[in-house]
């Protein structure tokens, strides 16, 4: 892999670049949060029945995405799903590239940034799901795992790579078609919706931040209130 440079959206101009050789050192305690998080939520559904693949038990039960139970009020399904997994390999794919990429992001925007960016990323997934087997008839789907908001963090990475503030020489891109390749091929076993709506999540609410960056705290509310559309649009999809 190429280096990768990246520069603070609130400072790019004149800035150093940071190099990729110390992405490694920079500390990015969200990201390791949020993967510890997903780890221990694993190691949860195993001592509450679920089997190595993860799809049964108590964890499971009340938290995978569920659209007619989302609709009748289990609101918390549409965040608790993005942390949920089936089975090791799903887990260790997803904890892998939000290693790395969420490590890139975290550095260039911040921790608070970085978080609200994710969980509206991962809100955004669900939202898209829900759409997604709504309009291709599939009410009883259910749906699970991290990559919506890791799709999110691909997409802010890329608005701050097309805005200025970030250079992968055009990776960020390649990983963004070859991952959206990959899911349109294995669309039986992926959720199209999930992936394509974090995606959209991620791009809007970093979008949103550099265009605010002038005004911080209006900036993270505009990507809490991305998380907040996400949530309308998932109570607005039918589901009979």
């Amino acid at each position: 892999m190429a280096p990768v440079g990246i520069r603070c959206p609130e400072h790019a101009g004149g800035q150093r670049v940071v190099d990729r050789a110390r992405i490694g050192q920079v500390m990015a305690p969200v990201t390791r949060a949020l993967i510890a998080l997903n780890v221990a939520v694993y190691v949860g559904e195993l001592a509450t029945g679920s089997g190595v693949q993860g799809d049964r038990g108590w964890i499971f039960e009340h938290g995978v995405l569920f659209g007619p139970l989302v609709q009748d009020g289990e609101w918390w399904r549409l965040i608790t799903s993005a942390f949920m997994h089936y089975g090791p390999f799903h887990l260790l794919i997803n904890m892998y590239g939000l290693y790395f990429a969420g490590t890139l992001l975290e550095r260039a925007v911040g921790h608070w940034r970085f978080l609200l960016l994710y969980l509206a990323s991962g809100l955004a997934g669900s939202a898209g799901a829900l759409a997604y087997d709504a309009l291709f008839q599939r009410p009883n789907a259910l749906t699970l795992g991290a990559s919506g908001a890791l799709f999110g963090v691909l997409g802010a990475l890329f608005v701050l790579e097309r805005r200025g503030h970030l250079s992968t020489e055009g990776q960020i891109a390649g990983l963004i078609v070859i991952n959206l390749v990959f899911t349109l091929v294995f669309a039986r076993f992926i959720s199209v919706g999930g992936h394509v709506g974090g995606l959209l999540g991620g791009i809007a609410a970093m979008f949103l931040l550099t265009t605010l960056r002038g005004r911080p705290a209006l900036s993270m509310m505009s990507v809490v209130a991305v998380g907040v559309l996400a949530v309308v649009i998932a109570y607005s999809v039918p589901t009979g």
